[in-house]
């Protein structure tokens, strides 16, 4: 059947603007593109032991059977919430299927008609699209902007208020202050929300975070994480009080109206957290690769293109959807998965290349596709 008209022009409009997107076809290309920070999608190990521990606890079964609610809440689910939550320092946690799913059930059932969510501009569209579901009022601010943040939270008075950032953005590889956040939200009584989407698997002493690390989870009403990055695995877990686990397992619609996960997949997430808690090496390599690649993009002179960032995510501002898919494809020809992110998926004369790094990235490789990046812009 054909699709309708409208819809057919907003496909001909993103062949016009060169943003179509498509489906990549699976390559043996020297990998700056993933999210797999620490190669643990690839590990052998994991997936061996993972296999191992299901034939112990003797599961056998494929799928959860039904929502956690009526037949999907195997025994494996409060094993690995358990472990979760002690790992995080957190009195609870509650995992749901994805990130995606987490931030629209969080952001859709816990703010309130009458009360107001303030979120930084350049947070995920899962976020985005969880407070269009809120019957709470919601405003952007500047990104990291604490002066229009407060700005904000004083001309709208109102009894409940949550400010809704992330730890490490996931377009511009940047941290927020978070004393300086925390200080704003406790002056107000704000709600304050963390997604550390980017941060787990690179942050902190066992890889827990950017708020761990900190030592700050003790200020944070709700932490999004997600395992589909650090931990190479899927799904994700929302950090916070009982009281706040109780309500999402009763309200959060993404949560009640679906399948569970099956015992693969939470146990695949618990045993990849347990190799984050003894890992060591992996954490020490990543870290000196991203010092390697700063160091490297200053000596190149590229560092004024670049967004600064500490993080595994390292962007070059080259505007212009056609510049950069061009530059990009110059990459994929000489065997490097560089990602170019297009408008509108950022707003136009932001376009760029995003290089993501991993601990399975030599200190060769990345010099020399910094040293390409040099020879394709100037």
């Amino acid at each position: 059947m054909k699709l309708p008209d409208n819809l057919l022009k907003k496909l001909d409009v993103r062949h016009s603007e060169n943003a179509l997107r498509k489906l990549p076809n699976a390559n043996n290309l020297t990998d700056f593109s993933s999210n797999d920070y620490l190669g643990f999608s690839q590990s052998e190990a994991i997936f061996n032991q993972t296999h191992q521990f299901l034939l112990e606890h003797k599961y056998s079964q494929n799928g959860a059977t039904g929502s956690r609610l009526i037949s999907g809440n195997h025994p494996l689910y409060q094993t690995t919430e358990d472990y979760i939550s002690e790992f995080h320092n957190a009195e609870a946690a509650l995992i749901f299927n994805s990130g995606y799913d987490a931030n629209v059930g969080f952001f859709s059932s816990v703010p309130q008609k009458g009360d107001l969510i303030l979120y930084d501009e350049l947070c995920h569209a899962s976020i985005r699209d969880g407070i269009k579901l809120s019957n709470a009022k919601a405003y952007k601010f500047t990104h990291n902007d604490f002066e229009e943040l407060e700005a904000h939270i004083i001309r709208h008075s109102v009894d409940n208020i949550y400010i809704v950032t992330e730890s490490v953005f996931s377009m511009d590889g940047d941290a927020p202050n978070l004393e300086e956040l925390i200080a704003v939200s406790k002056k107000h009584s704000c709600y304050l929300i963390v997604d550390e989407a980017h941060a787990l698997g690179v942050y902190g002493n066992k890889g827990e975070g950017l708020v761990q690390m900190l030592n700050l989870q003790d200020e944070i009403f709700a932490r999004i994480m997600t395992f589909g990055k650090g931990l190479g695995c899927h799904g994700a877990a929302i950090l916070g009080s009982n009281d706040l686990k109780d309500y999402l397992v009763n309200f959060a619609r993404s949560f009640i109206y679906t399948t569970g996960l099956s015992p693969h997949a939470i146990a695949t997430i618990l045993i990849a957290y347990q190799y984050l808690a003894s890992l060591d090496d992996g954490l020490i390599t990543l870290r000196s690769n991203i010092v390697h690649f700063n160091q490297q993009k200053m000596l190149l002179g590229l560092k004024p293109m670049f967004v600064q960032s500490k993080s595994a995510i390292q962007s070059a501002i080259l505007p212009g959807n056609d510049k950069v898919k061009a530059i990009a494809q110059k990459f994929v020809d000489s065997g490097f998965n560089v990602k170019a992110i297009l408008s509108p998926t950022i707003p136009e004369g932001q376009e760029r290349l995003r290089f993501c790094l991993h601990s399975y990235n030599s200190k060769e490789e990345i010099s020399e596709v910094l040293s390409m990046l040099s020879t394709f812009v100037f």
